[in-house]
């Protein structure tokens, strides 16, 4: 990575270079981060304040909107900034962070998301032996691995793309430094880079993924023995947000990062991005919290607790 070429920083085209235009996407993505960063720091607030809340379930959420507000604060900001200054200009150093952050991110959601799937397997299919399994020094080392491991594996990624010669156009198509963009405009051959990621995601997603669906076989399986249908129901009702958000990140990133080139264009290239790295973090407050009455009852209580403890 020392021995790079003369392109010493890159421009993000961003959206449109119409100032009115720039205008409308500065209030639009400053409104979304704003809902975003508000939705999953009430979620960390009602989790830590709310005795009630402190089981492994919600314990593995307050760590996945812990990565959301990362996630997404690793490039709207910027994007932000850049909308308001009309400067579209990021260093070598900030693009090179930037990849950094994002893939570590990603791959934190992902983790998180594995163990939140093992633990709803063992509440349901394992239910007298939940407290044992999932002891808090279980839950405390699961979620430290999933931080650990995700920033070794973008730092893996991140070096695979900066080895990569840039001396020729610096303008990245996309309104954050983005891995399949930054290959796009390097001046050397990107088809080992191409290959070698792809090969991290596919081991890496297969595993995770298939981790999932597995889990959830048991999950089905165990559920539809359940005689009474309350009693499926209230199964069911605690695994739903879980895949819903699973679901939403996996087919987001996939599509982002693993579609045909037919499909791929500048305007794809922003709505794919906008779609894996905007709306996990925006939708995944809402869709826990959506049918979930304790979690509601938490987020509502916040003010009374924070009155209480100042008084």
């Amino acid at each position: 990575m020392a021995n790079q070429s003369t392109v010493t920083e890159f421009l993000l085209l961003g959206f449109s270079s119409d100032p009115s235009e720039q205008f409308l996407y500065f209030v639009i993505f400053l409104s979304i981060y704003l809902i975003a960063l508000v939705g999953n720091i009430l979620i960390i607030i009602a989790v830590a304040l709310n005795y009630r809340l402190h089981t492994p379930m919600y314990f593995f959420l307050g760590n996945l909107s812990l990565s959301d507000i990362c996630y997404i604060s690793a490039t709207i900001p910027k994007s932000i900034a850049a909308s308001l200054s009309d400067d579209k200009r990021i260093s070598f150093a900030g693009c090179v962070a930037q990849v950094f952050l994002v893939v570590n991110f990603v791959g934190s959601e992902l983790a998180l998301l594995t163990i939140m799937a093992y633990d709803r397997y063992v509440a349901i299919c394992h239910p007298l032996q939940y407290e044992l399994i999932m002891n808090w020094d279980a839950c405390i080392q699961m979620t430290a691995a999933s931080w650990i491991i995700s920033p070794i594996h973008s730092l893996l990624q991140t070096i695979i793309t900066f080895r990569l010669d840039f001396c020729g156009s610096n303008i990245i198509g996309q309104y954050f430094c983005d891995v399949p963009q930054l290959l796009k405009i390097s001046c050397t051959d990107p088809k080992l880079n191409q290959i070698l990621i792809f090969a991290i995601g596919v081991i890496l997603n297969s595993f995770c993924g298939g981790f999932i669906f597995l889990s959830y076989g048991y999950i089905f399986s165990a559920v539809l023995r359940i005689p009474s249908v309350q009693g499926r129901y209230k199964a069911f009702s605690t695994c739903t947000p879980h895949l819903t958000v699973f679901s939403l990140f996996m087919s987001t990133v996939v599509f982002s990062y693993m579609r045909p080139k037919a499909l791929s264009s500048i305007t794809m290239d922003l709505l794919s991005a906008v779609l894996y790295n905007v709306l996990p973090p925006l939708l995944n407050p809402v869709i826990y919290s959506f049918r979930n009455k304790d979690l509601q009852e938490a987020v509502l209580k916040i003010p009374k607790i924070i009155r209480s403890l100042l008084a």
